[in-house]
């Protein structure tokens, strides 16, 4: 029900980015910083700058960066957090589904999208008029690159008053994008325990390639305020503008030439205000987690690794 509310949520993201993209009086700047660090219990000493007043709007503190040295990178972990924030799920895909938090799943399929994303790679064009099926095997199978692996997949939430921007969280190839439009719902942990398919609604720009286990993929999910993602790699990425940017599937495709690089622990992309990461990866069966839901996680903490 709340997913069909006639809240015009995407206007009212797309007019608070307008506002606190404004600069501010250079004497209003950390008073008015200050105070939002209070309501959203940020930690201003880790910023990088040398006072407040360095940054023009919220903007520019929403999305600021850390200083030096803060956020060190697991150097023995095949996966490392991508952002500052809050685990809400984790674990292996079953049956073509992802834990959105406990007891409430969402459909990979509809999440990424009605074609497996793996057969970019295979210079395959995607029907527009591709319908789910109802088994999600051939779907898997697609995502899948090599025998003896599994699909695994986490969900880090970042709070208002957490880090907003997100690194690489593996050494990979990026080699396509696939946006969605879609709609700008809260998904702060209240929230996506009482609305099912959460994350299959909201905007959400999804990258895709491959790591030394095969699949890789790494989600920026868009919400109430936060329309917004910049991506390095893909400056022609436009969030928040409308479902005129879908094409008649639903969500737009883009090859990234040449297809960028990332080791772990690298900048990728921001939000500017607080949002969700998801990863959906594949790895040997033996891989596991090192962390658990609930958890509170920082950008290069271990997160994962492959038993040998």
């Amino acid at each position: 029900a709340y997913c069909r509310l006639p809240l015009p949520l995407n206007f009212i993201s797309r007019a608070w980015g307008r506002c606190h993209s404004r600069p501010l009086p250079r004497l209003a700047r950390a008073p008015v910083y200050r105070l939002y660090s209070r309501l959203c219990s940020c930690d201003l000493t880790e910023a990088d700058c040398q006072g407040l007043a360095d940054f023009n709007s919220l903007a520019e503190f929403f999305s600021r960066s850390l200083r030096p040295g803060l956020r060190p990178v697991c150097p023995t972990s095949d996966l490392v957090s991508p952002a500052d924030g809050r685990v809400l799920s984790l674990g292996r895909v079953y049956a073509g589904h992802l834990e959105q938090v406990k007891g409430i799943t969402y459909s990979l399929q509809g999440f990424l999208g009605p074609q497996p994303i793996g057969e970019f790679d295979k210079n395959q064009t995607l029907p527009s008029n591709h319908k789910a099926s109802s088994s999600d095997g051939p779907y898997l199978e697609g995502l899948r690159r090599l025998p003896g692996t599994q699909l695994f997949h986490c969900t880090i939430y970042l709070a208002p008053g957490d880090y907003h921007r997100f690194h690489s969280p593996a050494d990979w190839l990026v080699l396509a994008r696939r946006h969605f439009p879609g709609r700008l719902l809260s998904v702060a942990p209240p929230v996506a325990a009482c609305v099912a398919g959460l994350f299959c609604v909201n905007e959400r720009a999804v990258f895709v390639g491959e790591w030394r286990h095969g699949f890789f993929s790494m989600t920026a999910v868009g919400a109430t305020g936060v329309g917004s993602i910049s991506v390095a790699c893909d400056p022609e990425l436009a969030t928040n503008r409308g479902a005129k940017q879908a094409g008649p599937a639903g969500f737009s495709d883009r090859r990234l030439q040449p297809n960028p690089r990332f080791g772990k622990g690298e900048p990728f992309g921001q939000f500017n205000l607080g949002s969700t990461v998801v990863l959906v990866f594949e790895a040997p069966e033996q891989f596991q987690f090192a962390a658990t839901a609930g958890q509170k996680i920082r950008v290069g903490q271990s997160f994962g690794w492959v038993h040998s």
